[in-house]
């Protein structure tokens, strides 16, 4: 019987303890994961029908992020969409793709991003935080780039943790691409 009683009163104190700790969480999401980010998918345009758009997937992208140290994509195989994450501490971003950083550094793509940064309080556990829409998107390449971007199509101007699509970068076409439409 004192061993039901001495039970009883553990799992009291173990259920009251978990309520408390569970009560009292932080509910907001302060981690990176919870960073606003710039998504893109890349495309091409059909060869013989130019109305239809078609998937595309990169052999290799490494992705390099200009003024920083930072590789935001290191060598990635089979590359058809990426995530990218805007600067906080300046109103443009700019980014290199290069598509073979070892046989051939020199193939590259540069993307330009000029962005609002705006930062709103989110609360007292976060602090605050930045919102952050794309108002133009440039690119240039070098002429003897073989992946070239061709065009960008601008789909949405907030950068979001949704997923939701903000560019189309459309490449040149290669007999290589796939053949899915959208």
């Amino acid at each position: 019987m004192k061993n039901l009683v001495r039970i009883f009163l553990l799992l009291i104190i173990v259920g009251a303890a978990v309520s408390i700790h569970s009560s009292c969480s932080d509910e907001n999401d302060c981690s990176l994961a919870g960073r606003p980010m710039m998504y893109c998918t890349f495309k091409v345009l059909d060869p013989d029908d130019k109305t239809r758009v078609l998937n595309d997937t990169l052999d290799s992208l490494t992705i390099k992020a200009l003024g920083t140290d930072s590789i935001i994509l290191n060598n990635e195989k089979k590359v058809h969409k990426i995530m990218l994450p805007l600067r906080y501490t300046s109103d443009s971003t700019v980014f290199i793709f290069q598509y073979d950083p070892v046989g051939n550094p020199n193939d590259v793509d540069t993307l330009y991003i000029v962005q609002q940064n705006t930062p709103y309080f989110q609360s007292m556990e976060c602090g605050y935080m930045m919102k952050q829409n794309i108002i133009s998107t440039k690119f240039g390449n070098r002429a003897n780039s073989s992946e070239k971007i061709d065009s960008i199509y601008f789909r949405n101007k907030e950068a979001n943790t949704n997923e939701i699509e903000n560019l189309q970068i459309y490449f040149k076409y290669h007999e290589r691409n796939p053949v899915t439409t959208d």
